[in-house]
């Protein structure tokens, strides 16, 4: 296997966009060696849809396009980035009980957390950020090595 496999996709910030994110993530999973009824596969899709649905909600049409990144480093971590061009990085939103919105980021880290990874969030150059997700790989063999930020 390469040191490193990539894949991306840029998608209009648009609420269809998510489903298309979640669709094209999974595809590149399966062609990666990942089945579709594992439970990372569950995770992983649900993660991509909060990112994107957070990258269309919280830029406020600021940002006309988001870019989901995917990349199988080593073997061992899967990376998985939703970028967009708006200044404003992700925050923990107040949810009340009845509300339907405001638990993303608190779900995307539970997520990674419980699959042994991270969320980190690093800068781009055009002054936008891209919030990024790193879980172990666990479909050949479990990570052994330590995972970097950005």
């Amino acid at each position: 296997m390469a040191d490193q496999q990539e894949a991306s996709i840029t998608l209009p910030s648009d609420p269809a966009s998510v489903a298309a994110a979640r669709r094209y993530v999974a595809e590149v999973l399966g062609e990666w060696g990942l089945p579709e009824d594992a439970l990372i596969a569950d995770s992983v899709r649900l993660i991509v849809s909060e990112l994107a649905t957070n990258s269309v909600q919280h830029t406020f049409g600021q940002s006309p396009t988001f870019t989901v990144e995917v990349r199988l480093e080593r073997g061992e971590w899967l990376r998985v980035g939703v970028t967009d061009s708006h200044p404003r990085w992700p925050r923990r939103l107040p949810a009340a009980v009845q509300q339907d919105n405001g638990r993303g980021m608190v779900i995307i880290r539970w997520l990674a957390a419980e699959a042994g990874g991270r969320l980190t969030v690093c800068p781009t150059e055009d002054g936008g950020k891209t919030v990024w997700i790193a879980l172990p790989w666990t479909v050949d063999a479990p990570a052994e090595s330590a995972v970097t930020g950005c």
